[in-house]
């Protein structure tokens, strides 16, 4: 570096309760350090906004350690090398990692396995898709419809948040399969775009009165659902278990209905569903499947070459942005994967 570069950054100031708010942050600025041998130096070129971030801001045992008070905040992101000591990275090159909410992330040699910092191909897919379908989202969609899922054709698949970043993928990939794909999605437009631009077969807008869950499945699903891949929790998970097909498989993904909630989170009451039904519910995290990625990366950039997927984003830019942006998960104000973009 030919002259002193400054990191912004954005921290966690005090844990939340209930939904975040810019209170919730403190803006720092810091010289930028050159990397120690075996290091890496990368420049911020954009951050994905994902709903498992409100849980990292909690404190308590959860799949992955809680962002410490003081902290930046934890997030995937796609940058290049501006400098490097470490053969595996040379100047220049477009990486993903856990870059964290700020304009320059320092790895140091023994965190860069931890930090999943990789580089990636932009012919395989813009930066957009590598945050999205070849990003995280993507990974969650793909093992936890293949693995814990176990699509077969014919069968019929239900996937709530079907216009987000997780719930795209998972039916676009299950039509692939040659399954029968329902979405449950907020507003007449994400739903319409889910069928006309995404090619599910229906879709169920929840936000059309009380029991427009209940009806939709009755009458988009007449033989019960195979496969319900639950990306928001709540009473709709509890809609979907009492409309299980025998042998059902319920893959837990997210809970971003309850994400905010102040009081403990309440878990179904149609449990006994699994029960009558022989189902399976099981939950997907996955960082478990990391060593796997190369795989899926591989089979759906494929599909995003050959047109049999399609990728939207919902792009906000600058980092000063980000505490504003983040709520945009929580009140549905997104439509596709939401991504903060930081430079180019």
């Amino acid at each position: 570096m030919s002259s002193p570069l400054s990191n912004r950054q954005v921290r966690l100031a005090k844990r939340p309760e209930g939904a975040a708010t810019r209170d919730n942050w403190q803006f720092t600025t810091e010289p930028v350090a050159e990397p120690a041998e075996g290091g890496v130096l990368v420049k911020t070129l954009s951050l994905s906004l994902d709903p498992a971030m409100r849980g990292w801001m909690n404190e308590g045992k959860s799949y992955i350690a809680p962002v410490e008070i003081g902290a930046v905040m934890r997030a995937g992101g796609v940058g290049r090398v501006a400098a490097s000591r470490n053969p595996a990275f040379a100047v220049g090159d477009t990486v993903y990692g856990t870059l964290g909410v700020q304009e320059y992330a320092l790895v140091p040699q023994e965190e860069i396995k931890r930090n999943g910092l990789a580089r990636i191909d932009l012919r395989a897919g813009t930066i957009g898709q590598w945050l999205n379908v070849l990003g995280m989202p993507g990974m969650t969609g793909y093992f936890g419809l293949m693995d814990v899922g176990q699509p077969k054709p014919g069968e019929t698949v239900v996937v709530s948040g079907a216009a987000g970043a997780v719930g795209q993928t998972v039916g676009q990939l299950a039509k692939i399969k040659g399954c029968r794909v329902v979405g449950i999605a907020g507003g007449a437009a994400k739903c319409d775009w889910v069928v006309k631009e995404l090619g599910f077969d229906a879709c169920i807008d929840y936000k059309a009165g009380p029991s427009a869950v209940r009806e939709g499945l009755k009458a988009h699903c007449p033989k019960g659902v195979d496969i319900y891949f639950d990306n928001v929790g709540g009473d709709i998970l509890d809609t979907v278990l009492a409309k299980l097909a025998r042998g059902a498989r319920i893959i837990i993904c997210g809970a971003i209905s309850q994400y905010n909630n102040t009081t403990p989170v309440q878990g179904p009451k149609n449990y006994l569903s699994l029960l009558v039904n022989r189902a399976r519910m099981q939950g997907i995290v996955v960082f478990d499947y990391a060593d796997r990625y190369g795989e899926a990366v591989a089979e759906l950039s494929g599909y995003l070459k050959d047109g049999r997927m399609k990728s939207r984003e919902d792009v906000v830019e600058g980092i000063d942005t980000f505490p504003e942006a983040l709520t945009r998960l929580f009140t549905g104000e997104n439509f596709g994967k939401l991504v903060l973009k930081v430079s180019d």
